[in-house]
């Protein structure tokens, strides 16, 4: 099994406490407008739900972009390396 020691777990819990207080605010100040009705709290809301569902699902495919991007380098990397060793230890091709 591959482990990796992440050493962005400060940074991404930083950000996570910092996306909670957000939200915990902001339906905070949602909760005690008084000016605002009900319905319009509510749209709010459902607008805020979605645009960070919206912003989740871009990272994730950013990520998902960049990891395929990885992996065919890598594996392009490999074969170029496979194909060198073959031809230099090849003897019917000496130079």
């Amino acid at each position: 099994m591959y482990t990796e020691k992440n050493d962005n777990s400060l940074i991404i819990m930083l950000n996570t406490a910092g996306v909670a207080i957000a939200y915990g605010l902001l339906g905070l100040s949602l909760w005690l407008s008084t000016d605002v009705p009900l319905a319009t709290k509510g749209y709010w809301a459902m607008g805020i739900i979605l645009l960070t569902l919206s912003l989740i699902n871009v990272v994730k495919y950013r990520f998902d972009h960049r990891s395929s991007a990885d992996r065919i380098s890598r594996i392009e990397e490999a074969r170029n390396e496979k194909l060198l060793e073959e031809a230099l230890s090849d003897p019917k091709t000496s130079i």
